[in-house]
This record gives C-alpha cells, structure tokens and sequence, in this order.
C-alpha cells in the first residue's frame, strides 16, 4: 500500500481487512503472505552467470565440435559422447562450485542479520504474541516502544503515550529524532520526513508506545527500495577478471591461429592411404586440431579461480571478514587507499570514562584531585588510579567517588547486560549512560573490605550491574526531569531513608552554573563554590575536552524537601558539585601495528569522520596515523575546508590527505570519485543507508556488521567485527589470494602449452599421434585440477605486505613470466614427444625402428617392410608419452610453490595439500594404467620398470631448468627480459614487475 501515508486510520485498516483490536487471523496471514508475495533470489540466474566466460564459451564451443566430428566420422556410443561429455561434467562441476559458494556468501551475510535481532510484537487472533520481522505480513497489527527496532513500514494507528519519536537517520540522514502522529498527511510530494504517520522499516523508537498496522514488507518497504536500486547498480569488473578475460582472448586467437596452422601443414598427409581418402584425412587432421585447442584451453582454470577465491573467503570469514562478491577478494589486493571510518572501526565504539576530576580539600587554596580509570570496554573490569599512578583499593571510601557511583547509576535510563552467545557486555540505551553505569561498578560498594575484588566472584550475569542494582534498591525513584537541549541535563529525585535526594548530570558549564556548593573528597564536608574554585573546574574541564579531547559530564546533587513528588526546572539550582568525568570512545589496541603494517605495504589511510577535528586528531595521534607527519596542516581537512579550495590545490590535498572530518554521507561518495580519477584503488568502509552509494561506487565497498542491511546489500564486504585490523588481515589475504591465482595459472598454463607443442611437433615431424584426444582431456581435467586447486593452499608470503600495491593495469601474465611459461612449455612438449620416439627408436621392448621409418609411418601399408604395420597401433609409445606428460607436469607444480623462491627455500612440505594432491593424481594414473577396464577406456597398458625409469630420467629436469629461470628472476638487474605482444591484449606493453 504505497499511499497509506494520505489516508484515515479507518481507510488503511479496511483496505487490510483486519480489526484493530483483534489482528489478522491465521487464514488471513496465508492469504496476504500469498496476496503480496515473498522476496527470493534466483537461483537460475546464479547457474547461468557461472558459463558467462570466455574460456568457458570457447570449451563449450570445443565439445560441440568435438561432438559433430565423432558422428561425422561414424563413431557411435560411448567414443562419440566420452570427450564432450568429459568436458561438460568439468563445466558443470565448475558451475555447482561457483554457485555453492556464492550462495555460501549470501547465506552468510543472512546470518550476520540474525545478530540485529529482529523481531515484532504482533496481534493476531486477539493475542499478542513476539514474532520474527520476517514473518510480518501488510495488515499486521504490531506494538512499537522505547528502543524498538521498526520491523516493517507501518502507518500509525494509534498512540499510548503523549508521544512517539523516531530516530530516523540512517534513512534520512538526520540526527534528530521525529516526531509522529496519527493525521494524513496533506502535503503533495511528500519525501520521509513529510511522512508523519508512517514509521519506516529500520528506523528506532527513542521515545513513547504506539501501536500501527503493516503496509509494506521486504522490498515494498522504503529501505527495501534502496537497497534494490543499489543492487541494481552494475558491478565494476575486478582487476583479475579483466586481466583473465584478456587472456582468454589473446588464448583463443593464438589457439585458432595454431589449429589452422597444424591443420594446413598436414594437407599434403589429406591423401595419405591410411585415411581412406582425400575427405577422411582433412577430418581426421581437423580431429587433431580440435584435440590441440583442447590441450590449449587450460578448462580446469575457471574452476580452479573460483575455488581458490572461495577457500580466501573461508579464511577470511575466519578473519571476521564476510565476503559478498568472489572477485572482490582479489580487488584487495590492489588497494592502495583505504577510507576508514572511526567511530567503531578504529576505535572500540563503547565510550569508557577515562578520567575524573574532584575537589580534595579547600584546605591551603584549592586542591583538584585527578583519577585515572581503567578498561576500555562496556566490560565492569578496570581500576582506579590517583595522579601519582597508585591503584585505590578501596575506592568506594572516598565521599566524591561514592557519590559520582550513586550518581552514574540512580541518574540513568540505560541497561548493561551480559550476552553469554557472544560473551560480550552490551548496552541498551545512551553510550554515555552506559559508561557511567561501568563507572559505578568499577567503584564498587562502601562498607566491606574486600570491595570491590569480591565482586570477581559473581557470574558475570550477576556482575553486569550488581553495583547498580545495589543503588536501585537502597534509593527509590519518586520522579525524573527528562534531558532537554536548552538545559542539557537531567536530574531524578530518589528517596532514602527518610531522606529525599535530587542527581543531576549533564554539560559541566550547566551544570557548574547552577552550584552553590561543593563536596570535598577529603573528608566528605560541604563547601561554598567559590569564584576561584568555579574558575579551577572550568580551567580542568576545558583541559579534558580541549587538549585531551574527552567528552565531559559534571555531576551533582541537592537535598530536597521531605515528601516532594515531583521535580521542575526550578529545582535544579543552588545544587552541590561532586565531580567531573572525562569520557572517550577509545582507541582499539590492534589498530595502531595494523596502521602500520599498511604504510609498509604502501596503502594509504585516511580516516574518515563526522566527528569534529580535533577529537578525531586526536584518535589519530594515539592510533599512529599521523606517525609519519611533523605536522597536520595540509594532511587534515574537514570537509568544508576542502570544498574551499580550488581545483589544483583539491588534487594536491587528496594526495597528502590523511584525515577527513565533518563528514556527510555525500562527501564519501566524492571523496572515492575524487580517489578514483587519481587512479587510486579505494577501499571505503560506511554503516548507514547513505553511506551505499559510496560503498557501491568504491573498488571494495567494507559495511560494519553493525551497519543497516542496505549497506551491507551496497557493499563487497562485510566487518563481522567492525574492525579496522580485520581490513588490513583482508587486504594481506587478498594479495596472497593474487598471487597464489598467479601461480596455478603459470602451472596450468606452462602445463597446457606443453601439450600443444607435443601435439604441434607431432604433426610437424609427421610421426603418429602420440595423444589420443581421451588421453589429453585426462591429463588436463584430472591431473592439471587437483595439483592446481592445491597451489590455492600455499602460504602466505611472510612479505606479503611489504611489496607495494601491484598497478591495476598489471598484467597477470607479464613478459618475462610468458617467457617463462614458454621455455617450461617447450621442455615439457619435447619431452613428452621424446618419450614416445625413445619407444619406437630405443626401448628394449620395442620395435627399434630407425627414426626414418618413424616418420613414414603413414606409407607402411603401401610397401614392404621388416615389421609389421600394426606396431603402430601398439599402446606402449602413446602411454610412455602420456605418463611422461602427468609426471613432468608433478614436477612442475613443485616449481610453483612460489614464483621466484627455490625449492631450497620453500621445500615440497610448506604445503602438505599439494604433497597430497601430487600423491593422490599420481594413485589415479596408475589406477588408469594397471586396471583392465579403464586401461581400455583410455588407450593405455601397463608399463614396466625401465620404462618408468626412463620417464623419471625424462620429467625431472624441468625443476632444474625453472630454478636457473627463478635464479634470474632473483637476480634481474642483469638481466632483463620485456616482452612487447602489440596485437594481444593479455599482455603488457611496458612495465615489468620488479622481483
């Protein structure tokens, strides 16, 4: 119901059918949940985005051919359908792995929404009864108050307090709170704010009860309509995706350019007897081509991608890093600037007092006594320390600090509670409340020696507020005088023991203005404020907030009046100053070797805030973002200042900017453009709903676990943790992520141009086949896959982030590394077709032909000969070749443990997976070889000892050629190899990366 917002309480409830004082019945619930639909992603569209790729277009394209040829040539049965039906199960498998783990991501991101926790109080049947949010349905009656969280958009139907107010910021953008009522709205036009009567889904209830009737679920709802126009949005393709595409083509040119040279250099073979004539030939020669685009096409590599991003993201989940989008993991990699929020990201988000100021004595001039106070978390665990740095055992003893814990806990409309699921502390209502409801806990109680260490022994659900609870029971709560901003503070009259007691908080220089008195810390007595004391107090508060950057509040009290009920503004004058206590949403510990760590690997911070500059200067100081800097000017900018400046100078502050403040949600958005013209990769953390379009538009776009859900939908990565630590371990990931990519696609490659090049020489020396397509499409989708998705499990690099940002424009596939790929190629090529002349030409058990009769082999039948034609029918040379193709490329994924370090340095057992997986594809090949039924299957009979000897002797030397390639590698300033492709794209033009 899009207009519910113009129409009577009447009009909407008879639109729903339902009576306001009974709810919708349960078959109504099945009719409206049928009526106006579920939302559900598509699982087809998921299925059908896995083939949306080149390489895997161009095997598709492959089997078909493959397919058409086998009939053509009269193969029935299992010959024809064995190679494509090979192919496509690889592809199919390919596709279940992208989808399981891309529906494993969502399936995550749905359980980090279980933590928001919500659920709806909804009538139906005449009863009122607690019920997920997602099972609300339009028409539901449902019951909002204090600290509820708005499960769907409702209109108002009716009030039960004087009034309701919303917060409704993380929809609008506005701070303050609104005010809501039950009248149609008249305005035509009207945007949220104008919505009076409609509380929208997301939003909290910071004041009042009300009852309202559901109109809009999931995406009818007004947040649900932003986060669809945002996934709507087109995601950017990554950097790896580019380079991989790029590759595919630059593969597939060189792969069509290599099948029709092969097929052109054998046309003189076209009429050779053995085809039984002209057109035979030219298919069983184009049935070779066919075979060498297979060999070509590494087809296990979009598997093998996708399976190594998805085990980043296990490992990064782990981390408390949430992936949403698979290539997003790679992205990091790149990052080479990083916008930070720092309410909760950099620092813990749960304000702690810090410190407290009293007054000791009146005695000899004023005596300001400063406390220093313990623990950065809602977590009743920390001390309380003098100005000489001695811990107070009993600090409940002294008058001031009795009476600021009386204070903190009866002048207070917070909770603290304890979560034994995730075995945190929380809070329910005001940082600040809840700060000082710790700070009475960490006082303790008067009167018992062994306070407040024995409080350790409670459980730690006793624990959260048993001081508090203490002070609740001892003084009873007659009336409260809310917080308003034109008195910013608020005072509760308590009663005790005959004994009536007012307690106020709120900004020291309200409340300072209003104090006749002072209570001394020494001894308890009560003196007059005098103008020097007055000036003292001002003098520390302006220290705490000015130079220290603490959020300060002064507290008091006031005898009043036996039998007074209620309070009014009137009474909060002539009150007795007790203390003044110093606040601060603290650093996190980890933040500072992370900043760190991120300057050694050349990623730039900037902290991003709304907070004002000095406070967020100082989080800088104490978190080492401004370590590098002598001094802030020109570093730091509140947003204002920056829209200031002129364009050059603009260009020049984004350079050197590390802190950003006074921020709105626009300014991101511009901010990440900004970056991004400078061909800057920007990663940009946000938790509200206008904190998605700057999620979207950045290269990683990081959500806090704790933000809104459409953040979360904007973005490529979600904070479980909400920590700033938890980027810079993701970012480390992705670059390892990267270049573990990078390895098992110069193994996959260097592996696949081998084969061309055994199958291209064949043709060329005019020797038979020495792989029969079967036998490459085993080598390539068994023996490639395992040792290549293992490669996915090599260590990080210990100086992963030490290397600076890799340029996006990097090729995956530089220069001297194709070179590299070229002559491990060749060597692999050479050998497997050495393996096959040795056969014919050496072996003891074969033929010994001279190499001429090799080469004539197609002529046999025509003339005479000393041996039979049928030897080259004969299994042994084709398996020798095959089984010199599986091991060699064994040997080489060992040569990918890493791109440039030896064996020496990083030994076979640094990863066990690949170990495994070498032994495991090793057991498979002999399985094919010595297991009848499969040994016919796939052309191939046993070998014998010697044989095996000669095909070690063969295989090994490819480790010995790539360590004098990663010796050279090692060692480039000699040496420099730059390759310039100007016709292909997958290629680099220019740079080389420096090893």
């Amino acid at each position: 119901m899009e207009d519910a917002y113009v129409r009577s309480v009447s009009e909407v409830l008879d639109f729903f059918g339902v009576d306001s004082t009974k709810g919708l019945s349960d078959s109504q619930v099945l009719q409206h949940a049928r009526l106006y639909g579920k939302n559900g992603a598509s699982f087809w569209k998921l299925v059908f985005k896995q083939f949306d790729d080149l390489l895997v277009k161009i095997l598709i394209a492959a089997a078909l051919v493959s397919f058409v040829l086998a009939l053509i040539n009269g193969e029935t049965g299992l010959a024809a359908f064995l190679e494509p039906s090979v192919i496509l199960l690889i592809l199919a498998a390919n596709a279940a792995v992208g989808v399981i783990t891309e529906t494993n991501a969502e399936k995550a991101l749905e359980e980090l929404r279980a933590y928001q926790a919500d659920i709806a109080t909804v009538l139906r049947n005449g009863c009122f009864s607690i019920l997920p949010a997602t099972e609300l349905v339009p028409g539901d009656i449902v019951e909002v108050s204090v600290g509820s969280k708005i499960p769907a958009d409702m209109r108002m139907i009716e009030m039960l307090t004087d009034q309701l107010r919303v917060d409704q910021a993380i929809l609008t953008g506005e701070s303050c709170s609104v005010e809501k009522d039950l009248e149609s709205t008249k305005a035509t036009n009207a945007v949220y704010q104008d919505k009076t009567n409609i509380l929208f889904s997301g939003t909290v209830v910071v004041a009042g009860r009300a009852r309202a009737v559901v109109v809009g679920v999931g995406a009818s709802t007004a947040m649900g309509s932003i986060r669809d126009s945002m996934l709507r949005t087109d995601d950017e393709v990554t950097p790896l995706k580019k380079k991989l595409d790029e590759f595919g083509t630059f593969l597939a040119k060189v792969i069509a350019g290599i099948c029709i040279l092969v097929w052109i250099v054998n046309i003189g073979h076209f009429r050779d007897p053995s085809h039984g004539g002209f057109l035979r030939g030219a298919i069983h020669y184009f049935k070779i081509a066919v075979a060498l685009a297979v060999a070509a096409i590494p087809e296990g590599l979009p598997a093998v991608v996708t399976t190594c991003l998805a085990l980043g993201t296990k490992r990064m989940a782990r981390l408390n890093a949430i992936v949403r989008s698979l290539p997003s993991v790679e992205t990091l990699g790149c990052t080479t600037v990083i916008c930070s929020d720092k309410t909760g990201t950099l620092t813990t988000n749960m304000m702690s007092v810090a410190k407290i100021c009293v007054v000791n004595s009146v005695q000899n001039g004023p005596a300001i006594a400063e406390f220093g106070v313990t623990g950065t978390t809602y977590a009743p665990e920390g001390f309380i320390f003098d100005s000489t740095g001695i811990q107070l055992e009993f600090p409940a003893q002294l008058p001031c600090l009795l009476h600021i814990a009386m204070c903190s806990a009866l002048c207070n409309e917070s909770l603290l509670q304890y979560n034994p699921d995730n075995g945190n502390y929380e809070k329910i209502g005001e940082s600040t409340e809840v700060a000082l409801r710790v700070l009475a806990e960490k006082v303790g109680l008067p009167g018992f020696d062994s306070m407040p260490s024995a409080l350790n022994m409670l459980s730690k659900h006793e624990r959260a507020s048993y001081c508090n609870h203490y002070w609740e029971n001892q003084f009873k709560k007659v009336s409260v005088l809310e917080f308003s901003r034109d008195r910013k503070m608020m005072s509760v009259l308590c009663s005790h023991k005959q004994t009536d007691i007012m307690f106020s908080k709120g900004a020291p220089e309200s409340i300072i203005a209003r104090c006749r008195n002072i209570l001394c810390n020494s001894d308890g007595s009560t003196v007059p404020l005098t103008a020097t004391l007055r000036a003292e107090l001002e003098s520390r508060f302006n220290s705490f907030a000015g130079k220290e950057t603490l959020r300060c509040l002064a507290l008091a009290l006031k005898i009043m009046p036996m039998g007074q009920q209620t309070l009014s503004i009137d009474d909060e004058k002539d009150l007795t100053f007790i203390g003044l206590v110093g606040m601060l949403d603290p650093p996190r510990e980890e933040v500072r070797n992370a900043i760190l760590s991120c300057m050694t690997a050349g990623i730039r911070v900037i902290v991003v805030t709304g907070d004002n500059k000095s406070t967020a200067e100082s989080v800088c100081r104490k978190i080492g973002a401004f370590d590098h800097l002598v001094d802030y000017v020109g570093h730091s900018y509140t947003a204002a200042e920056f829209e200031e400046l002129p364009a050059m100078q603009q260009t020049v502050a984004l350079q050197r900017m590390a802190l950003f403040t006074r921020v709105e949600p626009s300014h991101k958005r511009m901010l990440v453009e900004a970056l991004q013209n400078q061909n800057e990769v920007v990663a940009m953390t946000g938790d509200g709903v206008n904190d998605a379009p700057a999620l979207k538009k950045a290269d990683i776009g990081i959500a806090m676990g704790s933000g809104t859900a459409v953040a979360k939908s904007a973005s490529d990565m979600v904070l479980a943790d909400d920590n700033f630590a938890t980027i810079v371990a993701a970012v480390a990931e992705g670059r390892a992520i990267y270049n573990n990519t990078k390895q098992f696609i110069r193994y996959m490659i260097s592996s696949n141009i081998g084969e061309v090049v055994c199958i291209f020489v064949a043709a060329v020396l005019g020797i038979p086949d020495t792989l029969a397509p079967v036998q490459l499409l085993w080598v390539n989708l068994v023996t490639d896959g395992l040792p290549a998705t293992a490669i996915g499990f090599n260590r990080q690099d210990s100086d992963v982030m030490k290397a600076k940002p890799r340029k996006v424009g990097e090729a995956v596939v530089t220069g001297w590394l194709f070179f590299r790929y070229l002559v491990i190629g060749a060597y692999v090529g050479l050998a497997t077709v050495a393996g096959f002349i040795w056969w014919f030409v050496y072996s003891e058990t074969g033929p010994r032909l001279p190499y001429a009769e090799l080469m004539n082999f197609d002529t046999c039948s025509t003339r005479e000969t000393t041996y039979p034609c049928s030897i080259f029918e004969d299994r042994h040379p084709s398996t020798v070749s095959m089984t010199v193709l599986v091991v060699v490329e064994m040997f080489n994924a060992l040569n990918n443990l890493s791109e440039n370090q030896s064996l020496l340095v990083i030994p076979p057992w640094s990863n066990l997976w690949l170990v495994a997986s070498i032994i495991l594809t090793m057991l498979l090949h002999i399985l094919i070889l010595y297991v009848p039924p499969l040994s016919i299957l796939f052309s191939v009979t046993p070998l014998s000892w010697d044989e095996w000897t000669v095909i070690l002797y063969l295989s090994f030397p490819v480790i010995i050629i790539d360590e004098v390639l990663k010796f050279f590698s090692r060692n480039s300033n000699g040496i420099r190899f730059n390759f310039r492709f100007r016709r292909f794209d997958g290629l680099p033009k220019k740079e080389l990366r420096d090893k």
